[in-house]
């Protein structure tokens, strides 16, 4: 089972993984109207790209815009749960030695002890961001069975692979491979694909605001 998992399933699961990803952008791009986004885009496009990559940075920054610095307590959750999420997977040791073997990719790793850390903190902001959910009324009212699933289907491989850092057994090995695969191939068909829509979404929210709603006259302000 494991060498199934970690071979030929693992080719299948980051083809669809990817081929997924590469569809949903291409079809958010293409589902851009022309009347209101793309005609004006093309004739202001070194000020629209000035102004997406703006909103994509500061997006990225911790405190980094307006929204992130007017709720820190969310902005501490949400940094902590998605630097997990994006450094754990791609820098773990066990995973850059699997790249090795079974793909043939040289990959640079983390110290053990820094990945350990970062697991908790991501399990403990997951832990945050259910509790945020239940106990604010206007996230509650928004929130159905879908999104405790999607965190389920998140967090999942991160308390398998810390049992298995912890030393479980071979039981825990194969869920740990089964909820990553699980994670990996739910992305491109669930709400998790704003790991990569979101690179689109504020690039759209930066060049309409610069571009169509004078933000080029604004001063400190991001989008």
């Amino acid at each position: 089972m494991y060498e199934f998992l970690a071979g030929p399933m693992l080719w299948v699961t980051f083809t669809v993984f990817i081929v997924g990803c590469i569809w949903r952008v291409v079809r958010y791009v293409r589902g851009l109207s022309w009347q209101l986004d793309r005609v004006a885009y093309r004739p202001h496009f070194a000020l629209g790209a000035k102004y997406a990559l703006k909103s994509i940075l500061f997006w990225l920054v911790p405190f980094g815009s307006r929204s992130w610095r007017e709720k820190p307590g969310m902005t501490v959750l949400f940094f902590a749960f998605h630097i997990g999420i994006v450094f754990v997977p791609l820098f773990l040791e066990a995973h850059a030695v699997i790249a090795r073997q079974r793909l043939g990719i040289a990959w640079p790793s983390m110290p053990a002890g820094l990945a350990d850390g970062l697991t908790v903190a991501m399990l403990v902001a997951g832990v945050g961001l259910v509790i945020r959910r239940l106990a604010l009324p206007e996230v509650r009212i928004i929130t159905t069975g879908y999104d405790y699933l999607l965190l389920a289907i998140t967090m999942a491989p991160f308390i398998t692979g810390l049992i298995c850092r912890l030393g479980g057994g071979e039981g825990w090995l194969l869920a740990h491979l089964i909820t990553g695969h699980l994670m990996l191939l739910a992305i491109p068909f669930t709400k998790l694909s704003h790991m990569v829509l979101y690179f689109c979404s504020r690039a759209q929210l930066g060049m309409d605001f610069g571009i169509k709603r004078g933000g080029e006259r604004g001063r400190g302000l991001v989008w």
